[in-house]
C-alpha cells in the first residue's frame, strides 16, 4: 500500500513538473536541513523562516497565481543524508530547486548532486568559500562569507581593542577549515597568526582536547567556528578554568538564541557576527515585515537571525520567480539571476549579475549584555 501511495505521489510530482512552464502549476523547492539531533534549531529556524515566506506570498495570490511549496526533509547534520535527500527531492519529488540547505559539509555533498540535475542551489546555510570560488551559476548565495564575517572581527578585535593573542576553536571539518583559513589570513594581513588551536568533531559537544590546546595559551580572545553545543561547552569550561577575561567570538552559524540559552549567565559579553540585522530592535521595513509574519504564521516561534534570513530568502525567491515570468524554467530562473537591477526587499538590497551570485556582503556585530543581545555599534 505505501509502494503504491509513493508511486502515485511520484506520479503526481512528474505531472507537476511537466507543467512546470504554464502559468498555473505549483512551484515546488525541497530543503534537506538538520532537523534534529545537536543542530536542530539550525534547521528548524530556516523552515520556519522560508514557510512564513511562503505563506505570505501564497496568502496573496502566490507569484502569477502559483503557489510556493516547501518540502524538507531531514540529514540531522550529516553529509550523507544531506546528499541523499538531495536525490531524493530532485529526482523522485522533482523540485525546481533546493534551498535552505545547512552546513558546509553537507552543502559540499549537495552541490554535485544539483550540478548534476542542472538545478539551482539557493541559499545555503554556510558562508563556505567553496561555494564562492570557483564561481558556479547554479550557486545562489544570500550571505556574506565567513571570511567577511571573520575579517569584521578581527577588524574589532586588533584594530579596534589592540588584541594580538588570538585563538580558534573549530568543528573539524570543512565547515571549521573554511573559517580557520579565513582567520589566518586575516591576521597574516596584520602580522599575526593564532596563538593556539583547537578542535572538537561535528555533532559533538566533546571539548576537551580544545581546552588542553587552547586554555595554556592565555588569548585575549577565541575565534569560535562551531555549532552552538560545542561553543557553549567550550565557553563555559574555558572560563571554569580562568579565562574569565577572554573575549569569546562567534560566527552567525553558531545559532545565537540556542547558544545564548545555552550558556545562560556565561553568555555575558560573548560576540556573535551576523549575516542579516538585528531582528528584534531593527527599523528596517523588511524586518518589521518578517515579524508580523511570524505573528501570523509561526506565532510560537521566537523571532532570530537564523529565521530572519529564511524569510528573506524566501521573499527574494518570489521576487525572482516573478522577475523570470510565466514560463519557469531553470534557464528563465538564470536569466533573472543574471540581471543587474537591485532588487529591494524592504530597505534590504540584494543584487546579482553575471559571474556575481552573492546578495549580501553586510556584516553586523552583537554582544550579549545582562543576557540580552544588542548591536555593537
Amino acid at each position: 500500500m505505501i509502494h503504491n501511495i509513493r508511486t502515485l505521489l511520484t506520479r503526481v510530482a512528474c505531472l507537476v513538473l511537466l507543467a512546470g512552464t504554464s502559468r498555473g502549476a505549483d512551484i515546488l523547492v525541497g530543503q534537506t536541513a538538520a532537523l534534529s539531533g545537536p543542530t536542530q534549531a539550525l534547521g528548524l529556524g530556516m523552515k520556519t523562516g522560508l514557510e512564513v515566506a511562503f505563506s505570505e506570498v501564497n496568502d496573496a495570490g502566490g507569484v502569477g497565481g502559483r503557489k510556493i511549496l516547501l518540502t524538507s526533509l531531514d540529514d540531522g547534520y550529516e553529509p550523507k543524508r544531506a546528499a541523499e535527500n538531495a536525490h531524493i527531492l530532485l529526482e523522485q519529488d522533482h523540485v525546481f530547486l533546493l534551498i535552505g540547505c545547512v552546513g558546509t559539509p553537507t552543502a559540499i555533498e549537495i552541490l554535485p548532486v544539483c550540478t548534476a540535475d542542472g538545478a539551482p542551489f539557493f541559499g545555503a546555510f554556510t558562508g563556505t568559500g567553496a561555494l564562492r570560488t570557483p564561481y558556479n551559476p547554479l550557486v545562489v548565495n544570500m550571505r556574506a562569507s565567513y571570511a567577511q564575517e571573520i575579517e569584521r572581527l578581527v577588524t574589532l578585535l586588533v584594530d579596534g581593542r589592540g588584541a594580538s593573542r588570538i585563538a580558534c576553536f573549530f568543528q573539524d571539518d570543512s565547515y571549521g577549515q573554511s573559517g580557520l583559513k579565513a582567520l589566518n589570513a586575516s591576521l597574516k594581513r596584520r602580522r599575526l597568526e593564532p596563538v593556539a588551536l583547537g578542535s572538537y568533531t561535528r555533532n559533538t559537544s566533546d571539548v576537551t582536547g580544545a581546552i588542553k590546546s587552547i586554555v595554556p595559551a592565555s588569548p585575549e580572545a577565541v575565534v569560535m567556528v562551531g555549532a552552538y553545543g560545542a561553543c557553549s561547552e567550550f565557553i563555559k569550561k574555558a572560563r571554569a578554568l580562568g579565562l574569565t577575561k577572554t573575549v569569546y567570538c562567534n560566527i552567525s552559524f553558531v545559532g545565537t538564541r540556542a547558544l545564548v540559552e545555552r550558556l545562560g549567565p556565561d553568555s555575558e559579553g560573548v560576540i556573535i557576527s551576523q549575516v542579516v540585522p538585528h531582528p528584534e530592535f531593527s527599523s528596517v521595513p523588511a524586518v518589521e515585515a518578517y515579524r508580523q509574519a511570524l505573528k501570523r504564521y509561526a506565532p510560537a516561534a521566537l523571532s532570530d537571525w537564523i529565521s530572519l534570513e529564511g524569510y528573506l530568502e524566501g521573499r527574494l525567491f518570489a521576487k525572482l520567480v516573478a522577475r523570470a515570468g510565466p514560463e519557469l524554467t531553470h534557464e528563465t530562473f538564470q536569466a533573472a539571476l543574471n540581471r543587474p537591477e537591485v532588487i529591494d526587499l524592504g530597505g534590504i538590497n540584494a543584487q546579482f549579475g553575471p559571474n556575481h551570485n552573492q546578495a549580501f556582503d553586510s556584516v553586523y556585530l552583537t554582544q550579549v549584555s545582562e543576557g540580552r543581545i544588542g548591536s555593537i555599534k
